[in-house]
């Protein structure tokens, strides 16, 4: 964290967490302790923190951690990170994003 303030990242941008939206970490500087915000409509879809390999097969493990309010906020550990909505169809239509944090 540069001068031990954390960002706030909201996911999307203004669309929020949407399909389409795994291009949107590109080129992000993420340092850890960072925050994700993740914004969508509760019921609709979720946000669950997956493996490598759950995220390339759009595959929830029983392990996996899951929110669910809408209105997520996700503090980033450094290395990687995989986020994928496991509403029917939703990480298969891009609901889905690889964060690396500094």
């Amino acid at each position: 964290m540069a001068g031990g303030i954390s960002r706030v990242w909201p996911v999307g941008d203004s669309a929020g967490w949407t399909f389409g939206v795994f291009r949107w970490p590109n080129y992000k500087p993420f340092e850890a302790g960072d925050v994700l915000l993740f914004h969508y409509k509760p019921g609709m879809h979720n946000v669950v923190q997956v493996g490598l390999q759950q995220y390339e097969m759009c595959e929830l493990s029983g392990k996996a951690t899951v929110w669910s309010s809408g209105d997520d906020h996700v503090i980033l550990n450094r290395g990687m990170s995989y986020f994928i909505s496991c509403m029917p169809g939703d990480c298969q239509r891009g609901m889905k994003i690889a964060v690396t944090a500094r």
